[in-house]
């Protein structure tokens, strides 16, 4: 298992995730990336726009997704 913060993976908050597989950790983040949007919750409005904006562009969506799985890959097992 490793961990990653919710502002590691472009969020707003301290909020941390714990999975083995960087698609397990993503799926964790959109779901609580949905909470957030749900209570409107103003710092993550603001980071989930910013992920809007790359998703209008495919390559640097691509190599953002990229660069994340790498911080992950990178990640020490926890304890």
């Amino acid at each position: 298992m490793k961990t990653m913060s919710c502002k590691q993976l472009g969020g707003a908050c301290d909020k941390e995730f714990q999975a083995s597989s960087f698609e397990e950790i993503i799926e964790m983040s959109k779901q609580h990336g949905m909470d957030m949007f749900l209570k409107q919750d103003e710092d993550h409005l603001e980071s989930i726009n910013k992920i809007r904006g790359l998703m209008q562009k495919p390559k640097e969506m691509q190599k953002w997704i990229d660069d994340k799985r790498k911080e992950f890959e990178a990640l020490p097992e926890d304890e």
